[in-house]
């Protein structure tokens, strides 16, 4: 009886238009974050590098080949590109200036021997996470990252000689060796074990212990060269990181830059979308809240008479909070339901464009959506109470 005393003089034109720009609001906010997330954590957890991370080097001229220009990196040269505000770290990758090669010591594996390039990269741009990642002199394991390319090449060589192929698992629980030999310095065997694959660098990855030791003991005082370097750019901003490159005449291996240049462009839209959806839902919002308002402007009479019949203030603010928390509850819940309708269009079409992304469900696009319903009962409460209070 109250409810229908106090809702008789409604305008359901403007509600129902509140309410399709809040739903609107809603589905694409959910939508906005769900997505920006897994764009970011695409191409993560199947390579060793963090996120926003590429190996790059100096472009090769002839200029380099007749000696007239350097491949290196000057410490100056690493402390410019730093001081980029779009940068966050840079970092030396360090190779080795002695002679390696790489073999299987297993009796269940094939013999298989080969001179190979090791490199090490500062720990903190590793996104592989493992306590075997360490090594000190005397210890007779050395943990390793192996390239995927290695994996085949070396499985392409089983097949050729009629030998069954190993799969990643089996390749981590094989025994394989290296050779570390070098000018005054009697050849020294060191077992190895991979505990991780990439497709981002070339050659296996060895902790950087082991790389200072080689090279100080097989080098022969061969200076340190660094011809690589790490970089990490900010989310969003890849773009710049690229004109960097360009102007700096560097070049880095073209999937780094392709899964760098999508993730940035796509983020970016999201977050335009985002920015919209969050507008979108503030002002559908607003227009409820200034709707009840008008409501309650519309009943003044019935108000101030029912207060005078001894109707306690609370009584009639709760009957218009709980009919606007009512309504964003519906509409929480319808735009629940399109979001799930819209994922799974959107997951699919991902799929056939080759974007092969998790299809979860991020918990924080709900948790935004329940901090939407909070805010907006926190609002039609003071509201309510306000108007309410004015009449009393």
């Amino acid at each position: 009886m109250l409810n229908k005393l106090l809702f008789k003089n409604q305008d359901f034109k403007q509600l129902i238009i509140a309410m399709l720009g809040s739903l609107l609001g809603i589905t694409f906010l959910l939508c906005s974050i769900h997505y920006l997330i897994k764009v970011n954590e695409f191409g993560e957890g199947n390579d060793i590098l963090g996120p926003n991370t590429i190996i790059v080097q100096k472009k090769v001229t002839t200029a380099n080949t007749l000696n007239m220009a350097k491949t290196d990196f000057s410490p100056e040269e690493i402390d410019i590109l730093k001081q980029e505000k779009f940068i966050l770290d840079v970092k030396p990758v360090i190779s080795n200036s002695f002679d390696v090669s790489f073999q299987t010591a297993d009796p269940m594996v094939p013999y298989f021997r080969s001179n190979v390039f090791i490199q090490t990269v500062d720990q903190s741009f590793l996104d592989v996470k493992s306590d075997k990642w360490h090594w000190k002199e005397g210890d007779t394991l050395v943990p390793i990252i192996l390239p995927r390319d290695f994996l085949v090449m070396l499985n392409t060589f089983m097949s050729a000689s009629g030998i069954p192929q190993i799969s990643d698992e089996l390749a981590m629980d094989v025994k394989f060796k290296f050779r570390l030999s070098g000018e005054g310095q009697p050849d020294e065997y060191i077992y190895a074990r991979i505990i991780g694959f990439t497709n981002e660098v070339a050659s296996i990855l060895v902790p950087a212990t082991f790389m200072e030791y080689g090279n100080k003991k097989f080098a022969g005082g061969v200076e340190q060269k660094i011809t690589q370097v790490m970089i990490s750019g900010t989310e969003a901003e890849f773009g710049l990181v690229e004109q960097l490159l360009k102007e700096k005449h560097l070049e880095s291996k073209n999937s780094q830059m392709v899964v760098g240049r999508l993730k940035s462009t796509v983020g970016t839209l999201i977050l335009v979308v985002l920015g919209i959806s969050v507008l979108a839902v503030f002002l559908s919002g607003l227009v409820l809240i200034q709707y009840a308002q008008l409501l309650m402007s519309k009943n003044a009479y019935q108000i101030r008479t029912l207060l005078r019949l001894g109707y306690a203030p609370q009584q009639l603010i709760r009957s218009f909070f709980g009919y606007f928390v009512k309504i964003f509850g519906w509409i929480s819940l319808i735009g629940c339901g399109l979001f799930f309708a819209l994922k799974y269009f959107l997951d699919r079409l991902f799929e056939e464009g080759g974007l092969y992304i998790d299809t979860g469900m991020t918990w924080i696009s709900i948790g935004a959506l329940l901090l939407a319903y909070v805010f907006f009962s926190l609002a039609s409460y003071l509201n309510a109470r306000k108007g309410i209070y004015r009449e009393f």
